[in-house]
Order: structure tokens, then sequence, then C-alpha cells
């Protein structure tokens, strides 16, 4: 009598992926986090002060992956940066990705910029993003000395279409969103083929204090497809960048074409 054949042994479950989403606890950072999370990301909930924001944007992603986690970090504070992924990493295990999306955004222009200004714009909306990426890097590496062949990552940077349509508004913090975009050029170069890097510049996708919303709706219209960006759109694109093996070193403006379009101010004071 013949021996049944043996059941195929099944193949193990591959292990998810894991993001880490700076400023994801209000606005658009949670979009983005809840986007990737219903995708099946684990997203790690990076906050600086909004403490019960991030915890239930981080509650609402581990509805609907497997977990979430949300992590404090001030990116004034260099330590902190560099402490971060690997507290990230040490709770999930791996990174496989980061989405800058914290930005500091406060006004001057020619007449009221200074130095401590331009420094703190740069130390959030550039500094720490390189500091991400270059962490990123060196952990995939380690991954990929200890036999993970599969060790690869994305670092995707939120910029802004303000860089293709400049005006004289929000000097220091324009400038530190060059200083990124030119930064993931550079780092393209650097961290492949290990490490894409892609740029998501939106246009004006959220209302705040300085618009009301008639006026938000206003502007919003205000491009050559008749509408700028929405979360929705930008969160599609954070996806996109992520998961399409050619991108890197480039950058998808999500704005409804708003960048072809001249402003002469900030929308936020027109």
């Amino acid at each position: 009598m013949s021996a049944l054949p043996s059941s195929p042994s099944p193949s193990p479950l591959p292990r998810p992926r894991t993001v880490l989403v700076t400023g994801a606890a209000r606005r658009l950072g949670r979009c983005i986090a809840l986007a990737l999370a219903a995708e099946g990301w684990q997203v790690a909930v990076h906050y600086r002060a909004s403490k019960h924001d991030a915890m239930q944007t981080a509650e609402e992603c581990a509805a609907l992956a497997r977990t979430s986690a949300a992590f404090a970090a001030d990116f004034q504070d260099e330590a902190a940066v560099r402490a971060l992924l690997p507290r990230v990493i040490g709770h999930f295990g791996q990174l496989d990705a980061v989405v800058n999306s914290a930005s500091l955004f406060e006004h001057d222009d020619a007449r009221s910029f200074g130095f401590s200004a331009l420094e703190r714009h740069l130390r959030s909306n550039a500094a720490a993003p390189v500091m991400l990426a270059q962490a990123l890097h060196q952990h995939l590496g380690e991954r990929a000395a200890a036999g993970d062949c599969a060790a690869r990552g994305v670092v995707v940077n939120l910029l802004d279409q303000k860089l293709w349509n400049q005006n004289p508004d929000f000097m220091s913090y324009t400038l530190s969103k060059a200083a990124l975009e030119a930064a993931g050029t550079m780092l393209a170069l650097a961290l492949a083929p290990r490490v894409r890097v892609v740029g998501v510049a939106p246009g004006l996708t959220l209302g705040s204090q300085l618009l009301s919303a008639e006026r938000f709706a206003q502007l919003h219209a205000l491009s050559p497809l008749g509408r700028s960006s929405t979360p929705e759109d930008v969160a599609a694109a954070v996806r996109f960048a992520l998961e399409n093996r050619s991108l890197t070193g480039t950058t998808l403006l999500v704005d409804g074409g708003q960048h072809l379009m001249k402003f002469e101010r900030d929308f936020s004071l027109m």
C-alpha cells in the first residue's frame, strides 16, 4: 500500500511592512498614516506635542492594520531625531519606509528674516528628514548583512508647489523646503540602490485659521484643473511613491497644476 503524498507545508506569511510617518498626529500626516494603514502598513505615528491626537491616530491605524504605535520627538533636537528610528525599530522589529510629513510653517519675509527663524525651519524641515533617511539606510544595511536579501526601503519627502511657483512669503519655510528638495536628489544618488527617495509636492490642500471656509474653496479652485489637491490625492501619491520601484530622485507635483500659475502672495495671505 503506497503512502499518501504529504501535504506541502504552508508558506510563511510575509512580514508586514512598517512605515514611520512624521507629523502624523493631525492634518495631512494623519490622513497619510490612515491611508497607509488601510493598505496593510504598520504605522509608526510620530508627533512633537500632540500626544492625545497621536494616540488617537495610532489607535485608528491599529484597527486597520496589525498594529501601530506613537513616538514623540522634537525635531529641533538632533539627539531626539537620531534616537527616533532606533525606538521605532525596537518596537516593530524593522522599518521599511519613512514619510517626512512633519513641517514647521511660520511666517517671515525679506524684512523680518533672521538667522533664528531660518535655523528652526532648516532643523525641522530639512535636517531631520535627512537624518531619518540616513538612519533608514543604515538599518537596511544591517538587515542585508544579516541575510535579508529584500532589505530595500523608501523615503518620501513632503514638499510644496511653492518651490515651482515662488512668492516672497514664508521665506524661511520656502528655503527649508528648497533644501529638502535638493537633499532628495543627493540622497537618491548616495543611498541607492538600497533606498529610493521621492518627493511629493501638494498644492493648497487643507484650510487653516488664516482662511475662511469660503475663501479656501475659492483659492482651492485656482488651478488649471479647477481644483487643487485633497488629502486623499496626496495620500494616493505617497502610496504610489512607496510602491513604484522605478521612482527615485524625482518629485510628484500633486496640485491640480497650481505650480503652472503665478501667485504674487502665499495662499494664506491672498
